[in-house]
């Protein structure tokens, strides 16, 4: 009996270790949003949650941690526990533009792990119904006529929005008063509509459903491609501010130290995510470009990523962008 009874306990112990060892994940994971609900970052979590649930076979919690463009949420995954628990979905500002602006108490590059290069898409240049001017050459005319009392809201100093509105002011020789919001575009595009804003460079994701709606004046996306999901909305070349252009991409990162196992589990849900018909019909209706999937992997973002450092550091430096 007491020999039986070694080895059912034995066996149950066997199992337990087992069962504790088993493979990733095995738990809920958390989604670090670093800007408020209803933006970008947090609309295109909210959209990849669910398929990415049914390939993880865990639920994914969404948290959204705002302030300083985006800083604040990114530190915080990165001191997560490396466990691949907690994953940080960011964008073009939260991870390029951030590191030459804002003195950083991390490294973007050398303290996150890639993880998934995902969707991206153009600003689209909004404005209020009653903007007195109703195309791109109409609107310089009015911003040179009021020069610096054009209103522009943006997520804070060195955002996609900020950015977008420099290299739009210097290419047209106009200049925007710069109104910076703590929880980002869903509150910067809820006062264009308002009419407490004149304009802004919104992303697609947020600015289409609005633009389609009636409730602001689009007048262009800031690329030299038309977007599908709204042809009717010129690009830049066409309206006489050729070059404006701002592309925001979006990625996941985990904590550096993660396991492997997460990175790979993670990434495959993600592009699993990505090749939905539904996910990418939802997509495509905001604007949303999805790279091939040779180009969604963790080395394909780690490379982009480095490239778009390159690049727009030395363009933030240049413009002389600098949080004090």
């Amino acid at each position: 009996m007491k020999k039986l009874s070694f080895c059912v306990a034995f066996a149950t112990l066997a199992f337990t270790a087992a069962a504790s060892a088993q493979s990733y994940p095995s738990r809920p994971i958390t989604f670090i949003v670093p800007y408020g609900a209803g933006g970008p970052v947090d609309v295109l979590a909210r959209l990849l949650a669910e398929p990415m649930r049914q390939k993880l076979g865990q639920p994914i919690v969404i948290e959204n941690v705002t302030g300083a463009n985006g800083t604040i949420g990114v530190g915080r995954a990165v001191r997560a526990a490396p466990d691949g628990y907690t994953v940080s979905i960011g964008n073009w500002p939260s991870h390029i533009t951030n590191g030459a602006i804002y003195n950083l108490n991390y490294d973007i590059q050398k303290d996150l792990e890639p993880v998934a290069r995902l969707s991206a898409n153009p600003y689209v240049i909004v404005a209020r119904k009653d903007l007195p001017a109703s195309n791109v050459k109409e609107l310089i005319a009015w911003l040179k006529a009021n020069p610096g009392k054009a209103t522009t809201g943006t997520a804070g100093l060195g955002s996609g929005q900020h950015i977008s509105a420099v290299y739009f002011g210097k290419a047209t020789g106009t200049s925007m008063q710069s109104v910076p919001y703590k929880s980002g575009s869903s509150e910067v595009i809820r006062d264009i509509v308002a009419g407490h804003l004149d304009m802004s460079f919104d992303q697609a994701i947020t600015a289409l459903q609005h633009v389609r709606n009636g409730s602001v004046k689009a007048f262009a996306v800031t690329s030299d491609k038309l977007l599908d999901a709204a042809p009717d909305i010129p690009s830049v070349d066409e309206v006489g501010a050729k070059g404006v252009y701002i592309l925001t991409w979006y990625g996941l990162w985990l904590p550096k130290g993660a396991p492997k196992e997460a990175i790979e589990k993670i990434g495959d849900a993600a592009r699993a995510a990505l090749a939905d018909p539904a996910v990418r019909a939802k997509l495509a209706t905001l604007g949303q470009q999805i790279p091939p999937p040779e180009q969604q992997t963790a080395a394909a973002l780690a490379a982009y990523q480095k490239a778009e450092i390159d690049k727009w550091h030395a363009l933030i430096k240049e413009a002389g962008i600098k949080a004090p």
